[in-house]
Parts: structure tokens; C-alpha cells; sequence
């Protein structure tokens, strides 16, 4: 499975659009080469480059398997485009975008997770890292694109 953006390359910097020194929009995403069995997506991004640990930036999840991209600023419409979102880091659910310190770059990874089942079950408002680990119980393949950000 493959995942790529027409935004930024895999190692590339993300633009500010992007970021909370934009329009903290999320970027358009797409995937191929879907492995049999996938009955639903769940695509995560966080930074582990983060002063305290981990930082999750957006957990999409219920994404049906039909689907091969989430356009420009999917985490906005979410509800129409028919998928959930957990809560961020930031509080929040959906997208919060690249935000870190001053200082040395810090790598944000987008994974994308093909499962074995259309829906997850956590509750809503979970966080993103509960949407991770269930999901990571009903992986059939994953794809990663790294984005490259700094202040």
C-alpha cells in the first residue's frame, strides 16, 4: 500500500498552509495499491519529535474502503465525506496541524491503516491514540508519509 500527497513529498516540508501558522487545513491525501480484505481505513499523524512525547495531530477513522483519497481540508467535512475523528492533542477533534517549538525541525508521520473491519469500536470523543491502538488490532497493511516542519 502506498501513500502519498500532492502537497508535500515523503521527507519533504509541509507547507505553512498546513500548520498553525497557516490555515491549519489538512492536506490532501491519497493511497493505492489497497491489499484484499480491507474493509475500512483509519489514517493517523502525529509528531514524535515533540518536547513531552508523541503529540497526535488527527486520527481519521470509519473511513470507508471504497475510498482512495481524503481531499484538501477532508478533516472540515468529515460528516459529509463519511468518516469520524478522535480527539487531538490539542482537545480537539479533527485536524490540528504542525505547531511546534522553535528550534530543530520535527518530522510529522502520516500512517494510514487498512483493517479488517468497517468500523472501530471506541466511543466517541476518544482519543487519538485509543483510535490508534484499536486500530492496530484489526491491521491488514499500513503506508506512512513523513512531512518535515519547523519554526
Amino acid at each position: 500500500m502506498r501513500l502519498r500527497s500532492g502537497a508535500f513529498a515523503d521527507g519533504a516540508a509541509i507547507p505553512a498552509r498546513f500548520t498553525c501558522q497557516g490555515e491549519d487545513i489538512s492536506p490532501p491525501l491519497e493511497w493505492s495499491d489497497v491489499p484484499p480484505g480491507t474493509r475500512s481505513f483509519a489514517l493517523v499523524c502525529d509528531d514524535p519529535d515533540a518536547p513531552g512525547g508523541t503529540w497526535h495531530h488527527w486520527a481519521a477513522y470509519d473511513i470507508p474502503a471504497a475510498m482512495a483519497n481524503l481531499p484538501l481540508d477532508a478533516s472540515a467535512d468529515a460528516a459529509s465525506l463519511g468518516f469520524k475523528q478522535a480527539i487531538n492533542d490539542f482537545g480537539k477533534p479533527g485536524y490540528g496541524g504542525p505547531c511546534p517549538p522553535p528550534g530543530p525541525p520535527h518530522h510529522y508521520h502520516f500512517r494510514l491503516l487498512a483493517l479488517s473491519l468497517g468500523k472501530l469500536p471506541v466511543p466517541a470523543g476518544a482519543p487519538c491514540r485509543s483510535v490508534e491502538n484499536e486500530a492496530r488490532r484489526h491491521l491488514v497493511a499500513e503506508a506512512a508519509l513523513v512531512g518535515i516542519y519547523r519554526r
